[in-house]
């Protein structure tokens, strides 16, 4: 059957977008574009020209691999705004995996390059009082979480006069690493408890050895803490049962969160 005269061929449409027959096929299959007519006999697909500029649309935003989901979503779009507001937002998911790509680029480069040398040293911690939230996270979400449960923290400090007795720190059990996720606790040492709102709670740390193993440098390269004092630990024969523990050492401004020296503290038995 003949195609109509103001429909363009699969052929020709593909020729006018650079996009195959098969992607044409895939795209419309998965409810992208759809032709313009299919002939019923043949199952020969044909496209209006004014369906050119949205298939060209299609390959831009694939080409930027916008999931199909999304590129759906922009093509439904009521307005400009809105289908901006999508590619937006995908350019900028984007730029945050290159930035990851190009950090651990580097820290590849460092591991090749240079030998890693962290010093391993021991220390006996008290049992002290603290104040601190649980919160169930994974890989993807601690950052976010770490970031919201110590800010309350500090507030909490700012607003009741409370003073600290000891640096930041956070309880990662076994399972956060085995498992890529686990209940983790975010706890400020202080001398006397205030008031206590909302998911605030006293947590009393019991009295424990450590390896410590100390790391100012990338987030990437924070393994090397781990592998240095989980490494010195089992050398030492000192290996025991429980959580790590991270402490958060203020670099200077104690409210700035991000800049802060970490110590990496692997629970040991008593030599």
């Amino acid at each position: 059957m003949a195609v109509m005269a103001d429909l363009l061929s699969i052929g020709d449409f593909s020729r006018m977008t650079f996009l195959t027959v098969k992607a044409l096929r895939h795209y419309h299959d998965v409810g992208l574009l759809e032709p313009a007519r299919i002939d019923p006999q043949t199952g020969y697909r044909s496209y209006r020209p004014e369906q050119v500029a949205q298939a060209r649309l299609i390959r831009r935003l694939r080409d930027l691999d916008l999931p199909v989901d999304d590129v759906r979503t922009a093509l439904a779009a009521p307005d400009e705004e809105s289908r901006n507001r999508v590619i937006v937002e995908h350019l900028e998911r984007m730029s945050r995996q290159l930035q990851q790509t190009q950090e651990t680029v580097e820290s590849l480069k460092r591991m090749l390059s240079e030998e890693e040398r962290i010093a391993v040293t021991h220390r006996d911690e008290a049992a002290v009082t603290t104040l601190a939230i649980r919160g169930a996270v994974t890989g993807d979400t601690v950052v976010t979480w770490w970031i919201e449960a110590f800010t309350e923290l500090h507030r909490l400090l700012a607003v009741s006069g409370v003073e600290r007795t000891g640096p930041d720190g956070a309880v990662f059990p076994t399972e956060y690493f085995t498992e890529g996720g686990a209940e983790v606790v975010a706890f400020v040492p202080v001398g006397s408890v205030p008031a206590l709102p909302g998911r605030v709670e006293v947590v009393e740390r019991p009295a424990a050895r450590y390896a410590v193993a100390t790391y100012d440098g990338p987030m990437v390269d924070l393994d090397a803490a781990y592998s240095a004092v989980g490494r010195a630990v089992t050398e030492q024969a000192l290996a025991a049962d429980g959580p790590v523990v991270e402490r958060y050492l203020p670099n200077g401004d104690p409210a700035d969160l991000i800049d802060h020296t970490t110590e990496i503290c692997w629970p040991t038995l008593r030599a």
